[in-house]
């Protein structure tokens, strides 16, 4: 048999990504954001002096670090800044984000991106 006859299988697909692999990564990525609000959140400030803040959700096997957190007021609204990493299957990132306490006195996160 020569390769004249040999045809493309297009079953074999390469590259794919299933759209369930992103809905599970996208709803990771939300459980680590709420695990990571509530980490800045009720960090004191004082005692952490600088030094990083480990969080790790055991839900999804994520962990990393937060880091500088900056405590900041927007009209009467109190934000805390930071970064952090995030460790979990799908690699190590960075992001930045913002969690601001509500008027209701819970926190949320206001912005939250991969640097």
């Amino acid at each position: 048999m020569g390769l004249s006859k040999v045809e493309t299988d297009p079953t074999i697909l390469t590259s794919s990504v299933d759209a369930s692999y992103e809905a599970l990564k996208t709803s990771q990525t939300i459980s680590d954001q709420v695990t990571i609000r509530n980490a800045v959140s009720s960090a004191n400030l004082e005692e952490l002096g600088g030094k990083p803040l480990a969080w790790a959700n055991a839900e999804t096997r994520s962990r990393g670090a937060i880091s500088e957190v900056v405590e900041v007021r927007k009209k009467d609204v109190l934000c805390r800044r930071f970064r952090t990493s995030r460790e979990s299957f799908d690699g190590v990132s960075v992001y930045s984000g913002e969690a601001c306490l509500g008027r209701d006195g819970a926190w949320y996160m206001r912005a939250f991106s991969q640097s």
